[in-house]
């Protein structure tokens, strides 16, 4: 009997196709992955001259995925998460703390709330290296996107190991010339764009307008100052001191992978 001709899989190939499956372009999967686009086209290329089918349909600058692709990303991603486990497994064997830890984090608290306790860790513990990505999305923990993932919202969903860190508050400022100048009916405000709407800062402070415009919004919180203290409006950044009746407060999440604490990577934060 005569088959078809066993077709070996070079994960190489797989793991560009599913960085290009989850970014849906060439350039964001260059991105997520470190390495040019032509290198995500010529993988991607080479797996499907492996399987001998089509799994990808360019659209301009989009790609869409066969159903054939959409079966293979699929399989891909039990795979990653399956080597992601097997590798953190192999680095579980030393009993000295050392190895790399990736943090994702918001960039606007990450050089206030993160900066001592990560060089409390790496003056502790020197074989320790640490990688720490400012981001406001929750990185995928199972894909080892990230180990630690700090959030100012709890996480609902996933088998996490979930520490809470602490409070943060947050108060309503406003340069003092449009306080004089602009009557409370009247103000506006600045708060992020609408992908952060779900954010607890956020929907404080379109509770606290109570109808009033968020007239600028940004994803930068360095920008929400700015033009607040150039007279554009209100903003509701977190407040360095506690302050008896702050405008909102809301609490610090840890959320670690299981294998991660299992595996004594890092010691806690001071």
């Amino acid at each position: 009997m005569i088959g078809k001709e066993f077709t070996q899989i070079d994960w190489d190939d797989l793991r560009h196709f599913l960085a290009l499956a989850r970014s849906g372009t060439f350039l964001g999967a260059a991105k997520q992955i470190g390495v040019e686009h032509a290198t995500i086209s010529r993988r991607v290329a080479s797996l499907e001259a492996g399987l001998g089918r089509k799994l990808i349909d360019r659209r301009g600058r989009r790609v869409v995925l066969t159903a054939d692709g959409e079966q293979v990303a699929k399989h891909a991603m039990l795979i990653a998460t399956q080597t992601a486990a097997i590798e953190q497994l192999g680095r579980s064997s030393s009993t000295e703390l050392r190895g790399h830890v990736r943090i994702s984090a918001p960039p606007a608290f990450s050089s206030v709330l993160l900066a001592q306790p990560i060089v409390a860790i790496r003056r502790d513990h020197p074989a320790v290296q640490i990688t720490l990505v400012g981001e406001k999305r929750l990185a995928s923990l199972n894909r080892r996107e990230a180990d630690i993932a700090v959030r100012l919202s709890r996480p609902e969903d996933g088998n996490y190991s979930i520490i809470k860190l602490g409070e943060i508050t947050f108060d309503l400022y406003a340069s003092k010339s449009y306080l004089e100048t602009v009557a409370p009916s009247e103000w506006t405000f600045i708060g992020y764009d609408e992908t952060m709407n779900a954010s607890p800062q956020q929907v404080r402070l379109i509770e606290l307008a109570a109808g009033r415009p968020i007239a600028v919004r940004s994803s930068v919180l360095e920008f929400q100052a700015a033009a607040a203290r150039l007279g554009g409006g209100v903003v509701m950044p977190s407040s360095c001191s506690r302050r008896s009746a702050p405008a909102a407060c809301v609490c610090r999440w840890s959320t670690i992978c299981p294998d991660v604490r299992r595996r004594r990577r890092a010691a806690p934060p001071r």
